[in-house]
C-alpha cells in the first residue's frame, strides 16, 4: 500500500519531458502565427498583388505611325496592316511533347500537317518548322518555350489569312495577328528623301533602355526613355522618318488580359471580374506631316533622268527656300526594307543594295560631294566685282590654252576676245584663269561662303556633307607650305579641291535669283493631326544674306541669262523658247586615272566628266531654282541641260494647270495666301507658337555605306589634270 503513494521516477520523467514537448509546440505555433501575420497583415497587399499580376497580363496595343503627305495631299507614306502567324508548338504538335496524355488524360491529335498545307509550306520549311517545334518541345512545363507562340509566317496574303481563319478549328495552336507596318505606295520615289524604318537595333535600344532600367522610378524612366521604346519597336532608320520620328511615333496604348497557368488568355463574363479598373488604355496615333515636296514634279524629275545611270536633281523654290523635289539614283524601295515582307526579304535587300557599286543607299542631293566645274564661274566673277579688282569690260585674249610655268591650262574653245558677260556665257576658262590670278583664292572663298558653299544647309534630314571651299591656309596645311598659284586657277573653275553638294549649289543658284537671300532648306511644311487641323506650320527661314552689291548680282544674272538666251551660250542649242530660264552649265573632270586593272566598260564609265546645270525660272522673276547633275555623263550643256529644261517645263505646266483648276472652282486667292506660291491654301495654326521652329530632332544616322574600293573619293584631291569645260 505504501508503494502506490511513492511517486515513480518514470511518471516524473515523462512530466519532465511533456513540458520540454509543449515549450517546443508553443514556440512552433508562434513562429506559425508569426508566419501568418507577416504573410497576411504585415505583407498581405503585396502578395495579392502578385497574385493578381500572375493572372493579369498587360498587352501592349500598337499604335499607327502618322501619315507623310506632298505639298498637294498625296500619301506618300502611311500604315497597312500586315498580317502574321503564330503558332504555339505544344499545341500543334502535341506528339513532340513528352507526356502527350499527362494533362487531359486524352491524346490530342497534330494540326501540323493541315497548317503547313495551307500555309504553303515547301518540304524544306516543313522539315525546319518541325525541327523547331520539337527543340522547344523537349520538356512541357508550364513556362517551357513548348507553350510560347513562335513566328512563322509574314504578310500573308488575304486568302491564306481567310483559310486560317475559316478552318480555325482544324488547326489548333494557329493564330493570325495584325500588325501596322510602314506603306510607301510611290516605292522608289523619293526613297532618300522619305527614308525607312526598321526594327530598333540592340545598340539604340541600349541608350534608352541600360542596364538597372526597370529599377528606375516611373519618372526616371520616363526621362531616359522618352519614346517608349523598347524591343522589337519599329522606328525611323533615316531621312524624314529617322529626323521626324517624335511627332511620327506616336503612344502606344495596353489592355490587360486573363491568362492561365500556360499564359493562355482566358474570356468571359469570370475572367472580366478579375480585371481591375482601367482596364484599357487606347492608343495615340503619330502626327501627321504635310511635306514641300510635290509628288507629281518629283515624278516628272524622276522620267527626264531616266536615261541615266547616276545622278541628282535638286528644285527649290528660290521665294521660301522649300524644296519641291529631291531626287537621287540610283534608289531604292524603302517597301523592301520597312519588314513588311519579312526578315528574309530585308536581308535580301540589303545584300544587293550594299554591293551596288553606284551606292543606291547614298543620298547624293546633299550626302555625296563634286566638283561643280564651270557652275562655280559666277562666284568667282562676283568676287572680282566685289572687290573692284577688275572691269567687267574689260576684255581678255583666249588662245585655247594658258601657258603657267611648266603647265598648260586649257579652255574646250579657241574663244578670241571676251569680257566678263561672255566668259560666263560661253564659259571660257582662259578668261577665269587670268581673273584668278588678280583676284586670289581668298577673296573666291569668301563669296562663295556667303552663298553658303562650303558649309552644311542644315536641312537634318540625312547624313550631310560640307563640301569644301578651300582657301590658301588649307592648301598650305596640305602640301606644307608649298602653296601653288595653279592651285588657285583651278579653283576659279570649280575644279581642283572645291567640291559642293547639288543642295548647296541649288540654294546658291536660289540666291542669286532672289536678291542674296541663302534660306535655309525646308522639307516639312506643317505637322498636323490626323483630320488634317494644322497643330503646327513651319514659315520659311532665312540662313544668311549674302553682302553682295545689287548691281554686280545684277550683271551676273545678266551672263546667266546669255547662257540660255543669246547664240554663243552654252545651252542655246537645248534651250526651250517657251521658257525664261538663266543659268550656268558645267563639265566638271572627276580625276580619275584607270591603274590598269579596271575593266575597260568600267574605266570608260569612271573617266567620263560630270555633267552640271544649275538655273533658275523665270530670269525676270524668279520661283524655282534647278540643279541637275548627272554622274560621268559627259557634257553639261547636251547632257544636264536638257534634263532641267524638262524640269522647268514641268513645273510651269503643272502650276498653270493648278491655277486654272482654282480659278474654276472659285477658290482662287490672292498670292501670298498660297503655300510657297504653288496654289495651295493653308490653315492658319490655331495654337500659339505656330510660328517657331521645330522641336529639337534626333541627329541623323552616320552613312552606313563605305564607298567602293573602285570608286574615287570626292573629297580626296585629284590628280593634276588639265580643267577644261564644256565643247
Amino acid at each position: 500500500m505504501s508503494n502506490l503513494l511513492v511517486p515513480r521516477s518514470d511518471v516524473s520523467e515523462f512530466r519532465k519531458r511533456y513540458r520540454w514537448l509543449a515549450l517546443v509546440a508553443f514556440l512552433a505555433f508562434g513562429v506559425i502565427a508569426g508566419r501568418l501575420f507577416q504573410l497576411q497583415i504585415v505583407r498581405g497587399a503585396d502578395y495579392a498583388q502578385t497574385a493578381h499580376e500572375n493572372v493579369i497580363r498587360r498587352v501592349t496595343l500598337p499604335t499607327t505611325r502618322g501619315v507623310v503627305r506632298d505639298s498637294q495631299g498625296r500619301v506618300l507614306a502611311s500604315s497597312r496592316s500586315s498580317f502574321n502567324v503564330l503558332l504555339v508548338p505544344g499545341r500543334v504538335m502535341p506528339s513532340a511533347r513528352p507526356s502527350r496524355r499527362a494533362r487531359s488524360g486524352v491524346e490530342e491529335p497534330d494540326s501540323f500537317t493541315r497548317i503547313a498545307d495551307t500555309l504553303r509550306l515547301n518540304p524544306d520549311e516543313r522539315q525546319r518548322l518541325a525541327t523547331r517545334i520539337r527543340d522547344a518541345c523537349v520538356t512541357d512545363e508550364d513556362r517551357s518555350p513548348c507553350w510560347r507562340p513562335i513566328l512563322v509566317r509574314e504578310d500573308l496574303s488575304r486568302d491564306i489569312v481567310a483559310e486560317v481563319k475559316q478552318h480555325a478549328a482544324e488547326m489548333t495552336g494557329a493564330e493570325v495577328v495584325s500588325q501596322p507596318v510602314r506603306y510607301y505606295p510611290y516605292k522608289n520615289q523619293g526613297a532618300h528623301l522619305l527614308g525607312y524604318t526598321s526594327e530598333i537595333d540592340a545598340e539604340t535600344l541600349a541608350k534608352y533602355r541600360p542596364p538597372g532600367y526597370e529599377q528606375l522610378s516611373a519618372e526616371e524612366r520616363q526621362k531616359q526613355n522618352p519614346l517608349g521604346y523598347d524591343q522589337g519597336d519599329i522606328v525611323g532608320a533615316t531621312g524624314v522618318e529617322r529626323s521626324w520620328e517624335s511627332y511620327l511615333r506616336g503612344q502606344r496604348g495596353w489592355e490587360k488580359r486573363v491568362v492561365d497557368a500556360r499564359g493562355r488568355y482566358r474570356t468571359g463574363p469570370e475572367a472580366e471580374r478579375l480585371l481591375d479598373a482601367p482596364s484599357r488604355q487606347e492608343p495615340l496615333p503619330g502626327r501627321d506631316l504635310r511635306l514641300t515636296i510635290d509628288m507629281e514634279l518629283q515624278q516628272s524629275v524622276e522620267r527626264a533622268m531616266r536615261a541615266h545611270v547616276a545622278g541628282a536633281v535638286v528644285v527649290v523654290d528660290v521665294r521660301t527656300g522649300r524644296l519641291l523635289a529631291l531626287y537621287s539614283k540610283p534608289d531604292f524601295d524603302p517597301n523592301d526594307l520597312a519588314g513588311g515582307s519579312g526578315k528574309e526579304r530585308i536581308r535580301e535587300a540589303f545584300n544587293k543594295l550594299y554591293t551596288d557599286p553606284l551606292r543606291p543607299m547614298l543620298d547624293k542631293t546633299m550626302s555625296g560631294v563634286f566638283h561643280p566645274g564651270s557652275t562655280f564661274k559666277p562666284f568667282s566673277a562676283l568676287a572680282a566685282l566685289e572687290d573692284k579688282l577688275i572691269s567687267p569690260y574689260e576684255k581678255e585674249r583666249c588662245d585655247g590654252y594658258l601657258s603657267f610655268g611648266r603647265r598648260i591650262f586649257r579652255c574646250a574653245h579657241v574663244h578670241g576676245k571676251v569680257d566678263m558677260r561672255e566668259a560666263i556665257a560661253e564659259s571660257c576658262n582662259i578668261y577665269f584663269f587670268k581673273l584668278a590670278e588678280s583676284v586670289g583664292m581668298d577673296r573666291i572663298a569668301r563669296v562663295a561662303n556667303e552663298f553658303g558653299l562650303g558649309q552644311k544647309t542644315g536641312i537634318g534630314v540625312n547624313p550631310e556633307a560640307a563640301g569644301r571651299i578651300p582657301t590658301r591656309s588649307w592648301y598650305a596645311l596640305r602640301y606644307k607650305g608649298q602653296f601653288r598659284i595653279g592651285f588657285t586657277l583651278n579653283t576659279s573653275i570649280g575644279q581642283g579641291a572645291t567640291t559642293v553638294t547639288p543642295l548647296q549649289l541649288a540654294l546658291a543658284y536660289a540666291a542669286l535669283g532672289n536678291g542674296g537671300t541663302v534660306y535655309s532648306p525646308q522639307l516639312v511644311r506643317a505637322v498636323e493631326t490626323s483630320d488634317g487641323a494644322v497643330v503646327q506650320d513651319f514659315p520659311p527661314r532665312v540662313r544668311q544674306k549674302a553682302k553682295i552689291a545689287p548691281e554686280n548680282l545684277a550683271r551676273v544674272s545678266d551672263a546667266l541669262y546669255a547662257v540660255v538666251n543669246e547664240d554663243k551660250g552654252t545651252a542655246y542649242p537645248v534651250r526651250d523658247r517657251t521658257l525664261e530660264v538663266a543659268g550656268k552649265t558645267g563639265t566638271a573632270q572627276t580625276g580619275y586615272v584607270n591603274p590598269g586593272s579596271d575593266d575597260p566598260k568600267k574605266a570608260w564609265y569612271l573617266s567620263r566628266d560630270h555633267a552640271w546645270f544649275a538655273a533658275y525660272s523665270p530670269a525676270k522673276a524668279p520661283e524655282i531654282a534647278v540643279v541637275v547633275l548627272v554622274e560621268h555623263g559627259g557634257s553639261g550643256p547636251t547632257v544636264a541641260a536638257p534634263i532641267a529644261m524638262q524640269v522647268v517645263k514641268e513645273y510651269h505646266r503643272l502650276a498653270a494647270a493648278r491655277a486654272i483648276k482654282l480659278a474654276a472652282a472659285g477658290g482662287a486667292k490672292k498670292p501670298e495666301a498660297k503655300d510657297a506660291k504653288d496654289g495651295v491654301e493653308r490653315k492658319p495654326a490655331p495654337a500659339p507658337g505656330a510660328d517657331s521652329e521645330p522641336l529639337p530632332r534626333d541627329p541623323p544616322p552616320p552613312d552606313p555605306n563605305g564607298p567602293p574600293a573602285w570608286l574615287p573619293d570626292p573629297n580626296d584631291e585629284p590628280p593634276p589634270a588639265d580643267p577644261g569645260d564644256e565643247p
